[in-house]
């Protein structure tokens, strides 16, 4: 097996024992996982030897929830909550699907950024309307096996009528808008369990670093029986029920309108709620929520940037983390985001919790930010056995960063400068599974500059064909907005944490 010795650097393990405390040392490398981690270790005259001198060797960053079905609208909306923006986004009226070449160059283009900007490991729940094909879900997990990133994988399935999902929708809608919204029969849950099965069959564990998960879109989105297939399925199989709960004001009244009970609660009566559940958002839960949440050993993916570019909330994280929840941090899509850099999600994290309380010894510091950036997010992937943090027989997932750069000059604290300094250019080297995939800022593993070309000289017809959608959707805008603005109207006089996590 081929050994890499990094020696004499600045390491930061983000394990039990040492957390964000840096030391230097050794590491060695081999068979695509850690073998030891010490001074002065030895390896064999064939090794590959990096220097570490003025460089800190740290976990590979990991990012707990995203979308590579919005990889081509960066820079596209704005000043939009969610219910306006998924019109757009994910909308209503849909055209043709992507072809499949899109589909591999769009989710190549998300590993890509993610790569550089030293995500090692990504949760890439995706939607590709309007079934559930394996070819295309192939298709994804090829970019990924091309570009060298980890990556749990899955494509939404929704069974729920959008109008049966939000609430107010039937009143407002006009009549004639509602008949426009024929979606066909809604997918039954024996059938989207075939289709999972056969996913993990083909496709889940490919080149060792590639996994199939299981992704309800939200529980308002879905019948009982497919949240409990799909979590029974993701409890057998050992792998994450990803999902979105309570984003926005307006999720925050449907759980009430629908069940007569939070959507925490209804998950929880379903069984629906245990290890295997990681939950995108969680911004509206309330003090019982957050208990079940606790007490059931779920996790969380805390997308700081996001919510607030839709106007969603500020996750109660210190609560969160009180009991027991495990939080990772997620950039969300790159339309709501517009990045895909974790770096910016820390610093988003570690200054939007200290304006939403007064108590500032309660304040998220950046040694708990950097946690959830990489062991927390790795938990909440069901891969902390495996990532997360530098570890012997842990696979070899790391960054290499320069410390003579102007984002550690200065050197004082390595956790703060890396939370509200770095923004993830002082990375040289990127190594997945012991693979070194980005050298010098440049990816190892495809012809990126040939990679932009297409995308460069593909994308336009796509981008105005969307464009064309997006005329047609926009008669649902002032129905999406007034139930915008009803559930905010009910929201705000809720007992809710969101907005506050002091």
């Amino acid at each position: 097996m081929p050994q890499t010795l990094i020696k004499n650097a600045t390491l930061l393990t983000m394990d039990a024992a040492n957390g964000s405390k840096p030391f230097n040392g050794d590491i060695l490398i081999e068979g695509g996982r850690i073998a030891a981690i010490g001074t002065n270790l030895a390896a064999r005259p064939d090794a590959a030897i990096i220097d570490g001198r003025d460089r800190l060797v740290m976990p590979g960053l990991v990012n707990a929830h995203t979308h590579s079905s919005e990889t081509f609208f960066r820079g596209r909306y704005e000043g939009m909550p969610l219910e306006i923006w998924l019109l757009y986004a994910y909308p209503l009226l849909m055209g043709p699907v992507i072809d499949e070449r899109l589909l591999y160059l769009r989710s190549l283009l998300l590993a890509m950024e993610s790569l550089r900007n030293g995500v090692t490991t990504m949760c890439d729940d995706f939607f590709d309307p309007p079934a559930h094909d394996l070819s295309r879900l192939s298709a994804v997990f090829s970019a990924y096996a091309d570009a060298g990133i980890r990556a749990n994988v899955s494509s939404a399935v929704m069974n729920v009528h959008t109008l049966d999902a939000l609430p107010y929708a039937r009143q407002v809608m006009p009549l004639h808008l509602q008949e426009k919204l024929d979606f066909g029969p809604p997918m039954p849950a024996a059938a989207y369990i075939d289709y999972c099965r056969s996913a993990f069959a083909t496709l889940h564990r490919r080149a060792g670093r590639l996994s199939f998960m299981i992704a309800p879109s939200a529980p308002q989105r879905c019948t009982p029986d497919m949240l409990q297939a799909c979590h029974a399925l993701a409890v057998e199989m050992g792998v994450p029920l990803h999902t979105h709960i309570l984003e926005t004001k307006t999720q925050a009244v449907t759980g009430q309108a629908f069940f007569g009970k939070s959507l925490i609660a209804y998950m929880r009566d379903l069984g629906a709620l245990s290890r295997n559940t990681t939950i995108a958002h969680a911004v509206w839960v309330s003090e019982d929520d957050i208990a079940m949440m606790g007490e059931a050993g779920c996790s969380v993916a805390h997308n700081a940037v996001s919510n607030q570019k839709l106007g969603a909330g500020i996750a109660p994280i210190r609560q969160l983390l009180d009991a027991g929840v495990a939080v990772g941090l997620g950039t969300d899509g790159v339309s709501s985001n517009d990045t895909a850099r974790i770096f910016d999600v820390m610093r988003v994290a570690g200054l939007v919790h200290s304006v939403s309380g007064p108590d500032h010894d309660r304040w998220i510091r950046a040694d708990e930010i950097l946690a959830m950036a990489t062991i927390g997010g790795a938990r909440s992937a069901m891969l902390e056995d495996v990532i997360g943090s530098l570890e012997v027989g842990k696979a070899a997932d790391l960054l290499i960063l320069d410390l003579t750069t102007l984002s550690f000059t200065p050197l004082n604290d390595i956790a703060k400068h890396l939370v509200y300094a770095e923004n993830g250019s002082s990375i040289e080297t990127v190594m997945v599974a012991g693979e070194v995939v980005v050298r010098n800022g440049r990816l190892q593993t495809i012809d990126e500059a040939a990679i932009l070309a297409e995308i460069r000289e593909r994308v336009p017809a796509h981008l105005a064909a969307h464009a064309e959608l997006e005329k047609l959707n926009a008669a649902f805008h002032s129905t999406m907005a007034e139930i915008h603005r009803r559930s905010t109207s009910k929201a705000i006089g809720m007992n809710r944490y969101a907005g506050n996590d002091g």
